[in-house]
């Protein structure tokens, strides 16, 4: 039996996704202070940032009804807030991949070539969900690194 594009891009993302959620039972809220380098973005805010983009991307290219804001985008991109405890990052995250996974789920095969505009441009839904999963990993790669080698 042959999978469709869909389900291709769902394994896809579940198995990209993998770089940044084999990792999460492991933090704790003393982690989530973490950073590379004095001016350097805090674990927290990486992870967090991660999700907000995740369900942004849900909502905004995908058109899933979401409610959301986000605090590490935009005019509040480098605010060194407070992101919440390890708790609500994980459960950020955890509903940031539920969303932007059934968001993936739901499109038809004649979808993935549709052209979607967003802050980063027009392209076909294919090449803007590519973008997200590098984001993704970017950012996951980042974010271990920091908090193998980081200090609060």
């Amino acid at each position: 039996m042959s999978q469709s594009t869909t389900d291709r891009y769902v394994a896809l993302f579940d198995q990209g996704r993998t770089r940044l959620t084999e990792w999460l039972d492991e933090i704790d809220d003393e982690d989530l202070s973490r950073r590379l380098h004095p001016d350097a973005n805090t674990l927290g805010w990486m992870l967090r940032h991660n999700g907000e983009v995740e369900l942004l991307f849900a909502k905004n290219v995908f058109g899933r009804d979401l409610d959301m804001k986000a605090t590490t985008i935009g005019p509040n991109a480098g605010a060194r807030q407070d992101v919440g405890s390890a708790e609500e990052v994980r459960t950020l995250l955890e509903r940031s991949g539920r969303e932007l996974r059934a968001a993936i789920a739901a499109q038809g095969e004649a979808d993935w070539t549709r052209e979607v505009t967003a802050d980063f441009g027009t392209l076909p839904l294919q090449e803007a969900l590519a973008r997200n999963l590098t984001h993704t990993a970017y950012h996951a790669g980042q974010a271990h690194l920091t908090l193998k080698y980081g200090s609060a």
